[in-house]
């Protein structure tokens, strides 16, 4: 994944944003509405490596570093199903920061690493994801808002993607949600699935 600038990101989720939606309705025009099916790889062995399979792809995304209160995350791989053994063991697996399990097969599908290697994994839950997104522009950053689907239970997430700091900062007082807790998806699916605890 070279050649790529990680993006600083502001994030956050919740049951409904009303007029932040609106403000950011106001500010840029539905630039594209997309949708997908995923599955995001819940680990309990770390919240730092964003692992999820889409599109017959094995995504993963590694957290950099936080500057004044945004997360930078980085594109680490992307693997194409069917997978080999050896790449799992060697490229997904270090990832997940959990006990390796017994592997039979030589290769996988994403079914068979799903069904046979993931879910049975004490420390591993697969987790479905349906997202609807809506792409916008906002003070010269990638925003998006999204109704996300996580095993069936709907919740809303906002964001601000730049390479560029103080756009992002300057964007979220435009739309009003400094005050919003930023949170990855890790965070934000292993407290709707109880993987970690809702803040008190």
């Amino acid at each position: 994944m070279e050649g790529i600038k990680p993006r600083f990101e502001f994030r956050t989720f919740a049951q409904n944003f009303g007029m932040v939606v609106e403000k950011m309705r106001k500010l840029s025009p539905v630039e594209k509405i997309r949708e997908s099916q995923e599955v995001y790889i819940m680990s309990a062995g770390n919240n730092e490596n964003n692992t999820k399979v889409r599109d017959k792809l094995m995504d993963i995304k590694v957290f950099v570093t936080e500057k004044e209160g945004l997360e930078q995350w980085n594109p680490l791989m992307k693997g194409e199903f069917p997978m080999s053994t050896e790449m799992i063991k060697n490229d997904v697996w270090p990832a997940l920061g959990v006990e390796m399990p017994e592997f039979k097969r030589d290769e996988y599908t994403i079914d068979q690493y799903l069904e046979e290697i993931i879910r049975p994994h004490k420390d591993l839950a697969a987790v479905n994801i349906f997202k609807r997104r809506f792409a916008f522009t906002v003070n010269n950053c990638i925003a998006e808002h999204a109704q996300v689907y996580v095993n069936g239970a709907l919740i809303e997430t906002v964001n601000l993607e730049s390479t560029e700091i103080p756009d992002i900062l300057e964007g979220m007082k435009m739309l009003g949600v400094e005050e919003y807790e930023n949170i990855n998806y890790l965070l934000a699916i292993k407290r709707v699935i109880g993987m970690e605890p809702m803040p008190k």
